[in-house]
């Protein structure tokens, strides 16, 4: 280990530091431009402040007796030294803006600038969810124009807005369809999940008190169309399938499923998060689809990650639109936008739904996620009917290319199952030594990747999970490729060193389960050595 500077800081141990890299060791452990970063706590000093103020004088106390009785306990750092320090851990952040980010399932595409500018623009930016609906026109025909493309893109009939996030979009569709079971007084209480579904379908439905049951999926990574029929039933409200489903797989079979689901009395819910790889050449509303979410965060490039912002809108069927939850915008007659809030018999259910709205409520307190909505419709708008398709067209041909690339090297599952859609799947059949797809992973990142999904779906062992998206170059991708393909055969010859990668990251393996079941989220001083002042002592607190 390093042993202090001067200062009193001690710098963390890393790879240029343990003897496995080619280099000499630095004083201060940074490794070129890559900064060694500590706390900001092991920067400042309590006690100290990086900006003068004077002491407060005159006035009355007005904090009732709340005023602070021990010390707050934070150090103080210049303003350079703070930016600094930020600036630096942003620099070990991986993101999309870097390089290939190839998170499966997730669709981390870039982000056109042009989105950001418009969701900057004022009126937009500064909208206000409390204004004025009389202020706020421009907001509600961004918010009407962006509905109106939802639906002629997926051929569906209504659009739910207001949905924060996919899940949150499930929810608003398993609500929709348990309103329209109950105004027919039909107490069924199954949905219907496949193997090949995202994760977070089965406990949607679960939260919203239905009991899930799980299909199986067929040789080919689909959905066993004859398992599906043979289980439908008076109990079924319905079946949340992913299409094209969490194996990379286009549903061959998906209207026949929506008509076997229908004639059982039920509803069909798609999960819409891999609307990336179809936009522009499927409408889910001709496969029969009753609700689907989609992620504009996801296929109409809104940011994506950190928590958020997400947003989640919802396509709903001719049989689920009255039940959709409120608000809404309609139009009316002369082209004016309104925002319908209330249950009524008014022109503008009169006009969408045909007779009285049957909502079963809110989703959230307002109309929606305002700057996901302009960003997506300034995608769509952008890319226009061809552009829109020509995405799909290049997020298949660029996971097929993955696909293929890697056939040989790594163990494909469906590779037999012909082309795959917006992403390639991998298994770790083959890897030696006892090397697991997280040592793979590891050592991905020492080539400069953050790595794939890994563990996921379930129904491939030690799967990889691979999307590149459609805004990735060939260029890009064969490095990418090079980089997979040379620690694939590390694994396939039983390379140990695997085991202890990454070797030139800033951190080196984690017990990742450990950090997560016992987090540390406060610092505590460490005891010093006998005579050594602590920080609060230096800092004179």
């Amino acid at each position: 280990m390093n042993a202090p500077n001067k200062s009193g800081w001690k710098p963390e141990m890393n790879a240029a530091d343990d003897g496995m890299h080619n280099g000499p060791k630095t004083v201060t452990g940074n490794r070129a431009l890559m900064l060694e970063e500590p706390l900001l706590f092991e920067i400042g000093h309590v006690g100290n402040t990086g900006v003068d103020l004077p002491e407060p004088t005159g006035g009355a106390n007005r904090l009732g007796g709340f005023d602070r009785s021990d010390a707050i306990g934070l150090p103080g750092l210049t303003e350079p030294e703070t930016m600094r320090h930020y600036t630096r851990l942003s620099r070990q952040n991986y993101a999309i803006d870097l390089g290939l980010f190839p998170l499966g399932s997730c669709t981390m595409k870039h982000n056109p600038r042009l989105n950001e500018k418009v969701a900057r623009m004022p009126g937009f930016a500064d909208v206000h969810p409390l204004q004025p609906v009389s202020t706020v026109r421009g907001a509600l025909e961004v918010i009407n124009e962006l509905a109106h493309w939802l639906i002629e893109l997926t051929g569906m009939h209504g659009v739910a807005m207001s949905p924060k996030a996919g899940a949150h979009g499930e929810l608003c569709g398993i609500l929709c369809i348990r309103a329209a079971l109950e105004a027919r007084g039909d107490a069924r209480e199954v949905i219907l999940v496949p193997e090949s579904a995202h994760g977070t379908n089965p406990a949607t439905a679960a939260f919203a008190g239905y009991r899930v049951e799980d299909i199986p999926a067929n040789s080919d990574g689909r959905v066993d169309l004859e398992a599906l029929k043979a289980r439908l039933g008076p109990d079924v409200a319905g079946v949340m399938i992913t299409n094209p489903n969490t194996c990379g797989l286009f549903e061959r079979d998906m209207k026949a499923i929506s008509d076997a689901v229908h004639a059982a009395g039920g509803f069909v819910y798609c999960d819409g998060a891999n609307f990336n790889a179809i936009v522009g050449k499927v409408r889910p509303g001709d496969l029969g689809v009753d609700a689907m979410h989609i992620n504009l965060h996801k296929t109409f490039s809104t940011p994506h990650g950190g928590g958020g912002p997400g947003s989640g809108p919802v396509v709903l069927s001719e049989a689920l639109s009255p039940f959709g939850p409120l608000p809404y915008t309609a139009r009316t007659k002369d082209g004016v936008v309104h925002l319908v809030e209330e249950e009524s018999a008014d022109s503008f259910s009169e006009e969408h739904f045909g007779g009285r709205m049957q909502s079963f409520g809110r989703m959230t307190a307002f109309h929606g996620q305002m700057g996901m909505f302009t960003r997506a419709l300034t995608y769509i708008l952008s890319h226009g009917a061809d552009g829109l398709a020509q995405v799909a067209e290049d997020a298949v041909l660029n996971a097929n290319y993955i696909l293929r690339s890697l056939e040989d090297l790594l163990d494909a599952p469906f590779g037999h199952s012909g082309p795959c859609m917006h992403e390639a799947i991998f298994g770790d059949k083959g890897f030696e030594g006892g090397l697991s797809t997280l040592d793979l992973a590891k050592a991905l990142i020492d080539e400069g990747y953050h790595p794939m999904t890994m563990y996921f779906p379930l129904v491939v062992h030690g799967a990889m999970l691979i999307e590149p998206t459609e805004t990735e170059s060939k260029a890009g991708l064969d490095q990418f490729i090079a980089a997979l393909r040379g620690v694939a055969e590390r694994a396939r010859a039983g390379d140990e060193s695997m085991k202890q990668a990454p070797y030139y990251a800033p951190r080196r393996r984690l017990d990742e389960t450990q950090a997560a079941r016992k987090p540390v989220l406060a610092w505590e001083e460490p005891s010093p050595p006998a005579g050594t002042p602590t920080l609060s002592e230096q800092g004179g607190s």
